[in-house]
């Protein structure tokens, strides 16, 4: 993929991890940045797409603490392609979720294509 301008150095994340959040779905979520700087989730589009270290590169490490996620049946989180029990409200329930286990009070939602819709 070509350099941007626009976008912010690469780097690596510092944890990544899973979280069961049903009988059959298991999400995949990541960190990089600034694990005391300004909490941002990143919402891939799909449905059906997935998460990728381009991704980390829109939000400036220094500031934010940047968390990207899987959704229900896509990218990482398991299982792959999985349609069963996956719903909208399914998926925002999810996002809850991980806001929690992460112990977060409030965080900034960034989305594209589909993650806008969520």
């Amino acid at each position: 993929m070509p350099e941007s301008p626009a976008l912010y150095s690469k780097i690596d994340n510092y944890d990544e991890g899973f979280l069961k959040v049903s009988d059959i779905h298991t999400l995949y979520y990541e960190q990089s940045g600034n694990p005391e700087g300004k909490p941002v989730i990143y919402l891939h589009g799909g449905p059906g797409g997935g998460v990728s270290s381009h991704d980390r590169r829109y939000f400036d490490p220094a500031v934010y603490r940047i968390i990207l996620l899987d959704q229900r049946g896509a990218g990482k989180s398991t299982p792959t392609a999985s349609l069963e029990d996956n719903t909208t409200w399914a998926l925002v329930d999810d996002i809850e979720r991980l806001r929690e286990h992460l112990k977060i009070d409030k965080w900034v939602v960034f989305g594209g294509s589909w993650g806008s819709t969520l």
